[in-house]
């Protein structure tokens, strides 16, 4: 589906479905499990013209939807693209990439070395002024006054979106664990693969949920799993972990121990949003989401939002690995799953 357009989406507010194709065509980048790569060398030959113009519109507030993947993102992106004020960044991973080369932790443009977390320290005055300037040619050409930040992997980096952001807003969603690990192994299912032409490393190269060559799992594991105490004395054995499910379980549970810091240290700046509840009543879920960001209660996407974000059945346990399960529980517990 090109750009999440559909015909529901383009009824209900046709302009919208030009911002949505613009986010997508000019400032989103196309990542490496999807089609329409080829736009690529365009949409950063745009951003390093951005990088030489003055800034066109002031940035306030932006607001960034963060979580674990397969966790209801998507829909809320969606629904929240649909407010007369928003433009939304999908996953805009070529739009970071431009502001910070060192980001890229799934191989998307890039085999160089990358982190997850990037501290205050590395949004440096150059890096303030390209993520002030990208922004605020979005909001230009979009004509929307507020930008909404789809990228999951900045719950890892609140220090350095703040340090370029001051104002900058958090909606932090979580869901079930097992619904998430599921989710995850479905995905790599159906879109991983193996040996992709033209790749960056040729033919034999896996490409999946977990970066090109597993480049993602590796700093997930040499990055967050080793820097968590709580994992302590299991790094070596989950280094190892070969079942997709077991290994979304880690990173899931890195994420929500994340998500649940943020929550703490960033309470005046984050919202926490519970998928289970979303989808049990979207349009209430919806109303507070506007309210912490300062969004009118538009009608017509408050219709929208009640009308596309709808309840899944809930997925099975399954025999996860031993050695985490624990953590795992008790990570379920602290977000009331439990």
């Amino acid at each position: 589906m090109l750009a999440q357009l559909d015909s529901l989406y383009i009824k209900t507010r046709p302009l919208k479905a030009l911002v949505r194709l613009i986010s997508y065509a000019l400032f989103e980048g196309r990542p490496l499990t999807t089609r329409g790569r080829w736009i690529n060398p365009l949409v950063f030959a745009l951003f390093a013209l951005q990088k030489r113009l003055p800034q066109l519109k002031k940035v306030e507030r932006p607001i960034f939807v963060l979580g674990m993947g397969r966790s209801g993102t998507t829909v809320l992106g969606k629904a929240l693209s649909m407010h007369r004020d928003v433009g939304l960044l999908n996953e805009p991973k070529a739009l970071w990439y431009s502001v910070h080369q060192g980001e890229d932790v799934i191989g998307n443009y890039t085999m160089a070395e990358a982190r997850f977390r990037l501290p205050e320290s590395e949004a440096t005055s150059d890096v303030k002024k390209k993520a002030r300037k990208f922004y605020g040619a979005y909001l230009a050409v979009t004509g929307t006054s507020r930008v909404v930040d789809k990228y999951m992997d900045v719950v890892f980096r609140i220090p350095f979106i703040k340090a370029i952001f001051p104002d900058a807003l958090f909606v932090v969603l979580v869901r079930n664990g097992w619904d998430v690990c599921h989710s995850v192994d479905g995905w790599s299912k159906r879109y991983g693969s193996v040996g992709e032409e033209g790749s960056q490393e040729g033919v034999g190269d896996s490409v999946d949920w977990w970066g090109r060559g597993n480049r993602k799992w590796n700093y997930i594991v040499d990055e967050l799993v080793a820097g968590d105490e709580a994992f302590d004395g299991l790094v070596e054995e989950i280094r190892c972990f070969d079942s997709q499910k077991d290994m979304a379980a880690v990173e899931w549970i890195v994420t929500m121990r994340e998500s649940l810091r943020v929550i703490r240290e960033y309470s005046e700046s984050t919202h926490l949003v519970k998928y289970e509840a979303m989808t049990e009543n979207p349009r209430e879920t919806l109303k507070a989401i506007c309210d912490f960001c300062g969004l009118s209660r538009d009608e017509k996407f408050l219709n929208y939002g009640d009308t596309i974000i709808s309840k899944t059945p809930p997925k099975e346990s399954f025999d996860l690995h031993p050695s985490i399960r624990p953590l795992f529980e008790e990570t379920m517990a602290s977000l009331g799953y439990i």
